[in-house]
């Protein structure tokens, strides 16, 4: 009994390994599929970019943090403010629900965003994955919505911070034309005002956004990413 038992467990150590890589594999490949069909692509997004959206995703889902996990939203910041760098991406019916620009912090950085910070005062965007509130309304802001950093060390003051999404004239295509770069907040990811309710609307609740820039230290650091 002993020799069967020992002869069955070396046979079947080949078949769990490859069901793992089968499985890696086929999410992999099924990430793809949805890039394309949505022709991300043509947008400025690249695909290595919503690979790591997905998976931050997956594993805030994985550990019951999302309300819905069909929706992601992306945040570019390794694009020009120029660049419609906000995405928001329908995950289940594979579609492009909105593509917009969005502004940077006052100290990330002047067209581009190249500093961040997760400390209060700092003025700065921070790195990371999120977690949608709900909407409020600022005395300055107006109609916003509150988003929960739920990286430690990256973002995880944004509450304190007072880090939300909120409508922002210099987040528009006519300050762009005017200034040659979008305006600057203090801190948080602003839109242009036509946009800000219909995806606040859309992302309410508990869906995941993701604030991405190859900074080295987050993605080396991130729990969420390795």
């Amino acid at each position: 009994m002993r020799k069967i038992i020992f002869y069955l467990f070396f046979l079947l150590i080949p078949a769990v390994n490859n069901a793992r890589v089968t499985e890696v594999s086929s999410a992999g490949a099924l990430n793809e599929d949805i890039y394309s069909d949505i022709n991300l692509g043509n947008t400025g997004l690249a695909r290595g970019i919503f690979d790591l959206a997905v998976k931050g995703l997956k594993k805030l889902d994985a550990e019951g943090k999302l309300n819905n996990s069909s929706i992601v939203t992306i945040a570019d910041y390794s694009q020009s403010s120029t660049r419609k760098r906000l995405y928001v991406i329908d995950l289940k019916d594979r579609k492009l629900l909105f593509n917009t620009y969005v502004a940077h912090g006052r100290n990330t950085g002047e067209e581009y965003a190249k500093s961040f910070s997760n400390k209060e005062g700092s003025l700065k965007s921070s790195l990371g994955f999120y977690i949608t509130e709900n909407p409020i309304v600022g005395s300055h802001t107006g109609f916003a919505l509150l988003i929960n950093g739920v990286e430690k060390g990256f973002n995880d003051h944004a509450i304190k911070r007072a880090i939300i999404i909120h409508a922002a004239d210099y987040a528009t295509e006519n300050f762009i034309k005017k200034h040659g770069q979008l305006g600057r907040s203090f801190g948080c990811p602003a839109l242009p005002p036509e946009m800000n309710k219909p995806i606040i609307e859309k992302i309410k609740g508990g869906t995941c956004l993701f604030i991405y820039n190859p900074d080295n230290k987050y993605i080396c650091s991130s729990s969420l990413l390795n």
